[in-house]
């Protein structure tokens, strides 16, 4: 379902008319953001309708994927792949994809009875339990990626790769807000603090 429920946006012209009525609306601000919408509506869509020609939801994409993040580097020290060493147990999935663990459990229940993964004792701590990538989700994986990193580069076509750094580097400073508003209130909070956030 789209997070935005408009096809057409308002004009930049009726923001400032609604301004008028709500003095809290902003409407550079209100325009950016539906634009961030609508285009994130936009790429999800484009992104799921591949992930649906290959019988795969979102969710469990997002496991995969996860999980051939850790496959690539295992074995490598954080420092010779530069990058982490990745998810391994069903709570580290949880974490990382930012889902319950209950919600992870189910994703990689479905994952496991087609075959994509399996779960095993943890090499570190055998009371715990580590998923891994089968050899039939790694094929899986290299059958779609190609399409999947094709679609992402058609998409990111229209903008230079100085424009696409600028494009992250403001998402990045949106992504932090969001963060900073979802965040739970502190207690030491003034209730001026509070009315500023809502």
């Amino acid at each position: 379902m789209p997070l935005l429920l408009l096809k057409d946006l308002p004009r930049y012209e009726c923001l400032l008319e609604g301004a008028k009525e709500f003095p809290a609306l902003d409407p550079s601000a209100c325009e950016a953001f539906l634009h961030l919408l609508r285009t994130g509506d936009e790429v999800f869509s484009v992104a799921e309708r591949n992930l649906a020609n290959h019988n795969i939801s979102h969710g469990r994409f997002g496991v995969l994927m996860l999980l051939w993040g850790s496959s690539q580097r295992r074995g490598e020290a954080p420092a010779q792949s530069g990058c982490m060493a990745g998810p391994r147990t069903p709570a580290e999935l949880a974490d990382a994809a930012g889902v319950t663990r209950a919600t992870m459990t189910g994703l990689v229940d479905t994952l496991e009875r087609d075959g994509f993964v399996r779960r095993e004792p943890d090499p570190d701590d055998r009371r715990m339990m580590s998923v891994r990538l089968t050899p039939k989700g790694e094929a899986f994986l290299h059958e779609l990626l190609p399409t999947h990193f094709q679609i992402m580069a058609k998409l990111m076509a229209p903008l230079s790769e100085t424009e696409r750094k600028t494009l992250v580097a403001l998402l990045t400073k949106i992504l932090q807000c969001a963060s900073d508003l979802s965040a739970p209130a502190s207690h030491t909070d003034s209730p001026a603090n509070h009315e500023s956030v809502v």
